[in-house]
């Protein structure tokens, strides 16, 4: 019998085969189809280049991890209706980058939704993930609507507050990760090492179904790393990374090990800030605090090549997971 860390990782090279496999075959597809990344004028100029890059490449990383959780779910018997949850949600989220990808192909202009049509669709289907886990979330002996507070090694309930909070964290998580993919590998490569961080993370806390999609997750980010390293050949789109961003919040969510999660990624919540406080800042004095915003920019005209600043980043967060594994364990 397999232990369930092999069955992990037997996931995740299954979903980087079926990923590298999917983002060959729709590389050539999309340039087809003129589904083209279009970049923006106000961001660094020597992006500029990238204009004409096929997008929509996450439907890749999605089949990858999706396809790989349920062979392997069914395989050994863990696949249930929590375990299928955090995949309905990386289905979801996936549909509003979908929709946002493809409104910006078909305007060619890289506007696509605004944000109000983008909320609006993030708080109903985090929502939906809320009142789930508010009734089915957690292990044995733990409240579905209490949260596990790390270095305390407690649980605390929120009772109905659960509900708000979930749909927070879900929102947030999508939006940062989002924000996150804006340079050649860097979400793909981040989010291969923080799923496969939850995996050891959620192994250690019992979890035996859930870990799979997360090995799938970290596959499919690795098979489309192949096309998306520097220079990149397909962008995963906004299709891809509000997926990704809502399969680890929700995935994060149903093992209750939401801050763990927000420790080992960490660089979303820093890149999520900068936008934040670039903004903020400016509307109150008219002065920036960055050169750019989100950050990964702002190291950029700082006058780093794009392949630091990405390796930079992987650097990082492997240092936020080994940190987030120091926190788990005291």
């Amino acid at each position: 019998m397999f232990t369930p860390l092999i069955d992990a990782v037997i996931t995740l090279v299954i979903a980087f085969a079926v990923s590298a496999l999917v983002v060959g075959r729709l590389i050539p597809f999309l340039k087809k189809k003129q589904f083209k990344q279009y970049v923006r004028e106000e961001g660094p100029q020597s992006h500029l280049k990238k204009t004409g890059t096929p997008s929509m490449g996450g439907i890749g990383i999605i089949s990858g991890a999706v396809i790989a959780a349920l062979i392997m779910g069914l395989v050994t018997g863990t696949l249930s209706l929590n375990t299928l949850m955090p995949m309905a949600a990386m289905l979801l989220y996936a549909l509003i980058g979908f929709i946002d990808d493809y409104e910006k192909a078909i305007k060619k202009n890289n506007l696509g939704l605004n944000a109000k049509q983008k909320l609006v669709m993030q708080f109903g289907f985090s929502l939906a993930v809320a009142l789930y886990a508010y009734f089915f979330s957690g292990g044995a002996g733990v409240s579905s609507s209490s949260i596990w507070i790390p270095l305390f090694n407690v649980y605390l309930e929120l009772g109905i507050l659960y509900i708000p909070f979930v749909v927070f964290v879900m929102i947030a998580f999508s939006n940062a990760v989002n924000l996150t993919d804006g340079l050649d590998g860097l979400a793909s490569g981040i989010t291969a090492l923080v799923a496969f961080f939850m995996v050891t993370a959620g192994l250690a806390f019992g979890f035996t179904g859930e870990v799979l999609f997360f090995g799938g997750i970290a596959g499919g980010c690795l098979g489309f790393l192949l096309y998306n390293r520097n220079p990149a050949k397909i962008f995963m789109g906004d299709t891809g990374s509000m997926a990704l961003g809502g399969a680890l919040a929700a995935g994060g969510i149903m093992m209750k090990l939401e801050f763990i999660l927000a420790v080992a990624g960490l660089i979303y919540v820093m890149e999520a800030l900068s936008v934040i406080i670039q903004v903020g800042v400016f509307k109150k004095t008219g002065k920036r605090v960055f050169k750019m915003a989100p950050l990964h920019h702002h190291f950029e005209l700082c006058g780093m090549t794009e392949q630091k600043v990405v390796f930079m980043f992987w650097g990082i967060t492997l240092g936020f997971c080994l940190l987030a594994t120091l926190i788990m364990n005291i």
